[in-house]
């Protein structure tokens, strides 16, 4: 347990993450809400900084009813892709600034569930873009929200907001080039 930090400051670091988080479509009627657990790969293609692997399990949840209430599970496989950040800021000290930046998520997700209030069906698909807002450095422990448009596709189509808060926490590794 003792050796974990020392992992997580290691040069490398950088290179791979674990990203934790929460995922939720937000506005009238059944909406999914969940958490994300991702793996985290350092890439330079085609404007990508990191590709991301994971998982989604959530549940429906209608918050447009007066009392609330959620009906169904739902599990997803989750592919993203992420650009660099553009810088906005530096924050902190001189000797340890962390990074205020910009950068753009797009992700493609396969959902199932069980009993989903949703016309578009068990299984369907969705497509997000996801503009987002991050702080922390390239070695340390990255906070981040991301919202924007994402599509779902199944039996019927329909558009949702989405809304997702995001830590990514550097593992050690092996570098990919």
């Amino acid at each position: 347990m003792l050796a974990l930090p020392f992992a997580l400051s290691t040069s490398l670091a950088a290179q791979r993450a674990v990203s934790l988080g929460y995922a939720g479509t937000v506005g009238e009627g059944w909406q999914v809400e969940g958490a994300d657990i991702g793996y985290m790969i350092g890439i330079h293609a085609v404007g990508l900084r990191w590709v991301t692997i994971g998982t989604r399990l959530g549940v429906f949840s209608d918050h447009g009813s007066v009392n609330g209430g959620s009906r169904g599970f739902v599990g997803a496989g989750v592919l993203q892709g992420r650009t660099g950040r553009l810088r906005l800021a530096d924050i902190g000290s001189e000797t340890n600034p962390q990074t205020l930046g910009a950068d753009l998520t797009v992700e493609g997700i396969l959902y199932g569930s069980a009993n989903s209030p949703l016309p578009e069906g068990s299984p369907w698909g969705a497509l997000s873009i996801l503009p987002g807002v991050r702080f922390g450095g390239d070695e340390n422990i990255r906070f981040g929200i991301v919202a924007g448009p994402t599509w779902y596709f199944g039996q019927t189509n329909s558009l949702h907001a989405f809304i997702g808060l995001r830590f990514d926490m550097p593992v050690s590794g092996h570098s990919p080039h």
